[in-house]
Formats: structure tokens, sequence, C-alpha cells
């Protein structure tokens, strides 16, 4: 990587935290409270540097900017029912696309760029396109990790049966490099549903 491109992918990634960074919603990470979307795009990118430790520009920005500023478009703005559903996850891809294509044209990078950026946060070409394909073994990843168990906590009305469906749906969309290191320890799966999540695997 060049020293220009290294001086614009830290100054997109300075402003998608700076962006993230004014999410109201808060968590805690170690005893400390941050920005949910903050936090959401930092745990991302660690999961990139640990999966793909020699990705390119353009997964750097993609997976960095998958949640961005996420909150301005609430569930709640739409029907309760998964027709609204879907409209809302269809309209979130092209806000986040566009919003990170905006931070990218800011930060001097070239169309090229920040047309596959945008592809891959628009969840365009899953399994054919391979920046679209990184994005959403990253994701993957990152939910298995850090966010399933608090799903599984937050459903109780979910019963063994509908997780191995959403394990499942989870699961075919990752590539083959993503299962093994899902398996091979490198992420930490909560372990009160490794069981579940070793039955949806075998039946996936």
């Amino acid at each position: 990587m060049s020293t220009s491109s290294s001086q614009m992918i830290d100054k997109a990634l300075e402003l998608y935290d700076a962006a993230n960074s004014k999410d109201p919603n808060l968590e805690i990470e170690d005893g400390k409270e941050v920005a949910k979307e903050l936090l959401y795009s930092h745990r991302m990118l660690d999961m990139l540097n640990r999966f793909l430790p020699d990705a390119d520009d353009v997964a750097k920005l993609s997976v960095a900017a998958q949640h961005i500023e996420r909150w301005k478009s609430p569930r709640s703005d739409y029907p309760m029912d998964r027709k609204g559903y879907h409209l809302w996850r269809t309209n979130l891809y092209k806000f986040h696309a566009e919003t990170a294509a905006k931070i990218l044209e800011e930060a001097g990078f070239d169309e090229a760029t920040i047309e596959r950026v945008k592809l891959a946060i628009g969840k365009k070409n899953l399994k054919k396109n391979q920046d679209t394909q990184i994005l959403e073994d990253i994701a993957a990843l990152t939910f298995m990790e850090h966010y399933m168990m608090a799903m599984y906590l937050n459903y109780p009305q979910y019963d063994e049966e509908k997780w191995i469906d959403i394990i499942i749906r989870t699961w075919k969309k990752m590539s083959p490099q993503a299962h093994d290191f899902a398996l091979s320890g490198n992420v930490k799966l909560p372990p009160d549903l490794v069981p579940v999540i070793q039955k949806a695997i075998a039946k996936a």
C-alpha cells in the first residue's frame, strides 16, 4: 500500500468513526459506554484483521461502513411485518452504501474504489462478487462472536428449531473459508449455543 493510499484509509476510518460516534445508542465494552455503531465498526475491522490479515483497501472500507449511521434509519419507521422488514433492509443497504461513498469521496478515493465499496455494502452479487462475500463473511463471524448470544437472550420465545433455521441461513451465506475459520477455534462462539450451532451446521 502506498503512503497516499494509507493516508486515505486512515482519513476514511477517522471519518467513519466521527460519524458513528454520534450514535445515541450505547453499549458497554470493557466497563465503558461506547456508541453502538462505533463499537460494531471496530469489531468488524478486528474480525477482518483476524480472518484476512492481508485484506485490501476495499475490504477494510466496506466492513468498517457496514452499519454506518444505522440509527438514522430505524426499524420502527417501517411496518412491523415481514414485508416491512425486507423493505427496511433493502433501503438500509442503499443508505449505508451512499453514506460510505460520500465519506470516501471526501477522503480522496477514486470512483472505481468507491463503486466497489458501494457494491459490497449494497450486498450485490453474493457468492459471485468477492468484495460482497468478504463483507458477508465478516458480518456473519462478528455476529456469531459478539451478537448471537444477545439475540438469543432477547428472543426467549424462539425455540431450538427457530434457532437452527437462523443459524443455517447465516451459514449458507458464508464462504467455505469462513466456515473453516469459525470451526477452528478462531471465533469465540457462545458456549450455551454451541450444541444448537452444531446441529444447525449438520443440517446446512
